[in-house]
């Protein structure tokens, strides 16, 4: 038999309780908080699956407006004197960035950019004489307005078009 320096601490006797339920309340309390927030992130991401990203929260109307105040700003940016210029173009670049951020972007091709007909629209055309050239943009009139897929307005650009894709379209329209 053993003796009562061997023995195994008697498991019979009744462990704090109050300090027990403590705890256990203190770890549920723990869980409920980690489980709302995974409640509040699967509710965002459910509402962003169902929303397409930028064309449902785009308030086109508004970026219309927004879109020509930015194109008076660039007009007077550029007829502007030499100490009224940076305070224009900084309206410009403002409002630029009220358009990205409600869901838009002005479309703004710089020259040698190739020519997109679904956002752009060519108002004349110059000949090229680099085959390479050959529709791209050669100057941009006007900027244009995107909001999500859709091209609210166009840019209106020049575009470059070769000699021989000029003649040849001039005989497919002759035949």
């Amino acid at each position: 038999m053993t003796s009562p320096e061997g023995a195994a601490p008697d498991r019979t006797a009744a462990p704090d309780r109050t300090d027990g339920f403590e705890q256990l309340r203190e770890q549920v309390s723990d869980l409920a908080v980690v489980v709302a927030r995974q409640t509040r992130t699967i509710e965002r991401l459910v509402d962003g699956a169902e929303r397409p990203a930028g064309s449902a929260a785009a308030d086109v109307p508004l970026l219309v407006d927004l879109f020509a105040l930015h194109t008076d700003a660039a007009t007077c940016a550029a007829s502007a004197s030499e100490a009224d210029r940076p305070a224009f173009e900084l309206l410009r670049a403002g409002l630029e960035r009220l358009i990205v951020g409600r869901g838009g972007a002005v479309v703004a091709p710089l020259p040698g950019a190739g020519f997109d007909a679904r956002t752009m629209e060519a108002v004349d055309v110059r000949a090229a004489t680099d085959t390479a050239a050959d529709r791209t943009v050669a100057e941009l009139l006007r900027p244009g307005l995107v909001v999500g897929e859709r091209s609210v307005r166009p840019a209106a650009v020049v575009v470059f078009q070769s000699a021989q894709d000029s003649g040849d379209s001039v005989r497919q329209r002759n035949s």
